[in-house]
């Protein structure tokens, strides 16, 4: 199957969320809108219920439904790595740690596990990918040996915040179990430099909906349900097939700024209304935003440089992206101003990096919203196909 086959896609009347700028301007989802192979939590069920890492995907992308409150995601460079047998065996090693780490009678095969998560696993999950240099070092015909492009608005980048070798993100109901299980992870990798790592949390919500760090739900238009995740973010063939192309960015949020601004004007920026999230055009939080409304005076309802209209995948010409993005806060950034090292770790999945680099590409055109965002680290992966007792994590890199 190829293109967007989303009815809000094809007709051009949703809106987007975030898109891949800062994932901040989506809204609520629907109630069976679910964007995962697992069911969210029934009433009464624990929301740290164990979350098994096996399967044809890796967990912590589409499952569980609801993403865990806390994460910790690293990068690591490794330039020991210089072959595709060592890769290979690298990845096999990480997939039989995440086993160890989540297994169900927990601390049966490791005594270090028992030191790291002495209370057991938990839902914890952890997610595994490998930077464009790898891939290239197994076989540069594969997905995700492309380099993500610099951008417009990436102009504050150093060499050491763009790009990497490795990507491990862990998730949690227990933060500490987060740190813990990441740290003992890259502890396992020969010659492992840490790059960048960051601590994260997400505010309650519902599926991948929540409200971001300026205020605005976050997640309406994600694949929803298994067709459309294999259509727009699954490797649909090939060795790699039921992996995905992953993009980081570590996005500062001017929120003190952003929150200055007259309500109506925050609205106009995002093109929804702050408190339910509901399109500007009308209607419910979870209904289809229509792009071509106008005012009588022949303005479009939603602002030309709304995000809901930059971001939208019928003017990218691109498919949907599953977001499950985090908030970082580490505090003030200096002692001459109030701005804050405190925003968005935005994070998609897409089958092909063109998905989100077209997006980008208009938002640095025409989102008011970018004025607000300062990227301050930018990465691509590619998260392998899941894993089994039997088939080890990176078998397909062959």
């Amino acid at each position: 199957m190829t293109g967007p086959r989303r009815r809000d896609v094809l007709r051009g009347f949703a809106a987007a969320g975030l898109g891949a700028a800062a994932g901040v301007a989506g809204g609520w989802a629907a109630a069976d809108a679910q964007p995962s192979e697992a069911p969210a939590p029934r009433e009464g069920e624990p929301l740290d219920a164990r979350v098994d890492p096996h399967g044809r995907h890796q967990a912590g992308i589409a499952r569980p439904a609801t993403p865990q409150p806390h994460g910790v995601m690293v990068v690591v460079d490794a330039a020991e790595l210089q072959s595709g047998a060592g890769v290979r065996a690298m990845c096999a090693d990480l997939g039989d740690a995440i086993t160890a780490l989540t297994a169900a009678e927990h601390g049966s095969a490791l005594e270090a596990v028992r030191l790291e998560l002495p209370d057991g696993p938990g839902d914890l999950t952890v997610t595994v990918g490998i930077g464009p240099r790898l891939v290239r070092a197994v076989d540069p015909s594969l997905p995700g040996a492309e380099e993500l492009p610099r951008f417009a608005s990436d102009g504050e980048l150093g060499a050491d915040q763009v790009g990497g070798d490795i990507l491990l993100a862990a998730y949690s109901s227990n933060p500490n179990d987060a740190e813990h299980a990441v740290r003992w992870l890259v502890d396992r990798i020969a010659g492992a430099s840490v790059r960048w790592s960051q601590r994260l949390f997400r505010a309650p919500g519902r599926g991948t909906v929540t409200r971001n760090p300026l205020g605005f739900h976050d997640g309406i238009i994600v694949p929803r349900g298994t067709r459309e995740l294999d259509e727009h973010v699954w490797i649909a063939d090939g060795p790699l097939a039921g992996g995905t192309i992953c993009v980081v960015r570590r996005l500062r949020l001017d929120a003190g700024r952003f929150r200055a601004e007259p309500e109506a004007r925050q609205e106009e920026i995002i093109g929804r209304r702050r408190h339910d999230g509901a399109p500007l055009s009308g209607g419910e939080p979870e209904d289809e935003a229509d792009l071509l409304a106008k005012t009588p005076d022949g303005r479009f309802v939603l602002p030309a440089r709304s995000h809901v209209r930059a971001a939208h995948p019928s003017f990218t010409g691109s498919g949907l992206m599953l977001r499950r993005g985090y908030a970082f806060d580490d505090g003030a950034l200096d002692d001459a101003s109030d701005l804050r090292d405190a925003g968005l770790m935005f994070t998609c999945f897409q089958r092909e990096l063109r998905t989100f680099v077209q997006t980008q590409h208009r938002l640095d055109e025409t989102d008011d919203l970018m004025a607000y965002a300062t990227p301050t680290a930018s990465a691509s992966f590619l998260i392998l196909p899941g894993f089994t007792p039997e088939r080890p994590l990176g078998d397909g890199l062959r």
